[in-house]
């Protein structure tokens, strides 16, 4: 418990901190009517759909043609080393059925004005219905609201990855059938996570999880009155059938399992959603504790792992004349963009097909079409998937589908915070399973390494072995170098050339200048970055 605690006065709710109290706005009393105090149905907030959240409920967004961007980009979550600094901030919301658990927690998503806040909710964790069971719940003689209902196993491992800034992938389950559907969430570490459930505070270990624990408080007669809209309109319930359960086992479960809970809150919201002095607090706080969590990466690989020699997983493409004949004319200040365009793919070509060959292969036997025996080599591994970092590692797609036939393609956005010159990752989309896969990461330059970092940790996020990564780039500085495998030693490097130094901008010297304006033609942006939008800080 951490000093500052919510509860409920003897006549009103209300504020109370030792030596000084506020009260929020008058409560109506209990002779007005409950349809005064609830919204008429399909009014107001609209039903619980989303899962996650950006920093506020219609987040900015760049729209493209083809996809949906957040603009409000998650910073790192790691430090120089590659390492998580600090896990997220968890906050558990617990309550009764209907009380406005779900309300709450979007108010302080809203009112955080933070990227990056996952809302897992724990009615996504019921257990598998047995056929008997199945039978009871169809005729609402099964007991939703105990403990034995959820599957705690799956909370806990669920909120540990989430935590640790893993992805997850969390079950969807369907009211109406009592059963999970087929298809599972998937769900990216955050730095706020809000867990949100009636058993939220029931099990110890979970409870060890969360760093802020937060119980709503609000009236029996309200919270049966919001189920029985609910349970109608939503989930195709009678109304006997949503009282006789709420007789039998709601009612029942909230005075042995969930009300006891509330000693164990640091904060008690009477009047849920409308206690907004109680939001402001809990905002305040959990602004305080992300402010602790703040990092600088960037600043750190500037200084750090230097003035050492280049990494063994370093591989440098052969510098033959033709290789430095094509590095000169695309470094050239004059040369058009159509000659750019023409070499920089060339070289790309050239640099996939170098990197393939540190992939996997074992022997294996062919016959010819003449009937003889051909002792060859396949590759070893399961799939091959190519990531891009957009917007320049984009342009290395076309070489990397030319030489590898069906490979699976994803996408990462990192860009450069304009104010505090950290990348920030703001979307991506990775194919489904590829922590089974060996991944092809790339982007075009990389001077300090921080987003090529980045990329790596989201990779290795998703499951992801360092092993199976293949950094590719046209061009490297050796602060980048240093940088990604100082954090990702196992991680192989993979380059047509590497500059020695950066200047105060973090561009490459000599370099190649902002390969994604000369690219698409864009005009520079004064951001100091050597690669494209002022994104990809490299």
């Amino acid at each position: 418990m951490w000093g500052i605690v919510l509860s409920r006065a003897d006549a009103a709710p209300g504020l109370r901190a030792p030596g000084w109290t506020v009260s929020p706005p008058d409560a109506p009393s209990n002779a007005e009517s409950l349809d005064r105090l609830l919204p008429p149905v399909g009014a107001g907030r609209s039903p619980r759909k989303r899962t996650t959240s950006q920093c506020k409920s219609e987040p900015p967004l760049l729209r493209t043609s083809k996809r949906t961007i957040y603009t409000a980009g998650r910073p790192p979550w790691y430090n120089e080393h590659g390492t998580q600094s600090k896990e997220a901030f968890a906050i558990g919301l617990g309550g009764g059925s209907a009380s406005g658990k779900t309300t709450v927690a979007r108010m302080i998503i809203e009112a955080l004005d933070v990227p990056w806040v996952v809302l897992l909710s724990m009615d996504s964790f019921y257990k598998v219905l047995t056929r008997q069971q199945q039978e009871q719940a169809a005729h609402n003689n099964f007991n939703f609201d105990h403990p034995d209902a959820f599957d705690f196993d799956l909370i806990i491992s669920t909120l540990k990855k989430l935590k640790q800034g893993k992805s997850v992938k969390v079950p969807i389950y369907d009211f109406t059938t009592h059963s999970r559907k087929k298809d599972w969430k998937t769900l990216y570490g955050a730095n706020v996570i809000i867990f949100e459930g009636i058993m939220a505070f029931a099990d110890k270990t979970l409870l060890e999880l969360l760093d802020m624990k937060i119980f709503v408080d609000t009236d029996s007669d309200i919270r049966l009155v919001r189920r029985l809209r609910r349970d109608i309109s939503e989930r195709g319930r009678d109304i006997e059938g949503v009282i006789k359960q709420y007789n039998k086992f709601v009612k029942p479960a909230f005075d042995q399992y969930i009300q006891p809970t509330m000693r164990v809150a640091d904060i008690v919201v009477p009047r849920g959603s409308g206690n907004t002095v109680a939001i402001d607090l809990i905002v305040q706080h959990v602004h305080s504790q992300l402010e602790e969590r703040e990092l600088s990466v960037r600043a750190a690989l500037a200084s750090a792992h230097q003035c050492h020699p280049l990494p063994r997983t370093l591989s440098v493409l052969k510098s033959t004349p033709q290789v430095r004949g094509m590095h000169t004319i695309i470094r050239d200040r004059e040369t058009s963009r159509d000659e750019f365009i023409f070499y920089s793919k060339r070289l790309m070509r050239l640099l996939i097909e170098h990197a393939l060959s540190f992939l996997p292969f074992q022997d294996c036997m062919v016959q010819t079409p003449q009937g003889q025996d051909y002792a060859g080599k396949c590759y070893a591994g399961k799939q091959i998937t190519g990531v891009s970092i957009l917007r320049a590692g984009e342009t290395m797609e076309p070489a990397l589908r030319a030489v590898c036939k069906d490979v699976r393609i994803g996408t990462i956005l990192i860009q450069t915070n304009q104010l505090t010159g950290e990348p920030e990752l703001h979307y991506l989309r990775l194919p489904k399973d590829i922590s089974d896969d060996h991944v092809i990461l790339m982007d075009c330059t990389v001077s300090t390494g921080a987003a090529a970092m980045m990329a790596v940790r989201v990779l290795l996020d998703h499951d992801v072995p360092e092993d199976k990564i293949f950094l590719l780039s046209l061009l490297m500085a050796e602060m980048g170098v240093h940088s990604v495998a100082y954090a990702f030693p196992r991680v192989r490097i993979i380059t047509t050339a590497v500059d020695k130094r950066v200047n105060d901008l973090f561009r490459i010297i000599p370099g190649i200048g902002n390969f994604g304006d000369r690219y698409f033609g864009t005009d520079a942006v004064p951001d100091g970055s050597d690669d494209e939008e002022g994104g990809s800080t490299g």
